[in-house]
């Protein structure tokens, strides 16, 4: 019986690979093309997701010990939208942000459950990205009040505006990041444990142990 060309995407080991390693030098351009515009933050965000992309690859030592390609164009997509919102003056990238810290706990909770022996029940495995999501945010928090501080910039500390209107912006920002976190555990649980054939297309993963050979 013959494949349709999205079966094939969906099970085939190489093309898992190629397209994982395309998404992720995207990411990577996205990264220095922030840095060079002056957007360290940006920068920052991209380069993570580039960082936790290259992890399994790295310790496995082998180029098709790749994250799924659906998780890293999920992580991808958040990413080049703050970029562009931020790069074109059109505001702060608010939700793209948050969106993009709900990928970067669903790359962790994914390369747990693929490449470790780590197993997590449906319900821990939501609430691990939500409350991963819920503390990057807290660090990002933390991050660009340190920045205002320590270089001068306007993150959060503006000029003519009030301690309460800061603070509000705050609790938005991690109801936003909890809503993410919400979305991003429902990704990993409905499709990353339900859906996609990891073992069958990702060299070092294994669907009942976590881990496997690397030829």
């Amino acid at each position: 019986m013959n494949e349709t060309p999205l079966a094939r995407v969906l099970s085939d080991e190489r093309l898992n690979a190629g397209l994982a390693w395309a998404l992720t030098a995207g990411v990577a351009a996205l990264a220095v093309g922030s840095l060079l515009e002056g957007e360290p933050l940006s920068a920052g965000f991209a380069a993570v997701v580039v960082a936790l992309a290259v992890v399994p690859p790295v310790g496995f030592r082998h180029p098709r010990a790749m994250l799924p390609w659906e998780v890293l164009a999920l992580a991808s997509l958040p990413v080049l939208a703050r970029t562009v919102v931020v790069l074109s003056g059109l505001g702060t990238g608010r939700i793209a942000t948050y969106v993009a810290v709900a990928a970067v706990a669903l790359i962790v909770a994914v390369e747990l459950h693929v490449f470790t022996a780590v197993r997590m029940s449906p319900g821990f495995a939501v609430v691990f990205v939500v409350l991963t999501t819920m503390a990057a945010a807290g660090v990002w928090a933390v991050s660009r009040w340190a920045a205002d501080v320590l270089l001068g910039t306007g993150f959060l500390l503006r000029p003519g505006v009030e301690e309460a209107t800061v603070e509000r912006r705050l609790m938005l920002d991690f109801l936003a990041s909890t809503v993410a976190g919400l979305g991003g555990g429902a990704v990993f649980q409905l499709y990353v444990r339900r859906q996609a054939p990891l073992d069958e297309r990702i060299v070092g993963a294994d669907a009942d142990a976590g881990l496997g050979e690397v030829p």
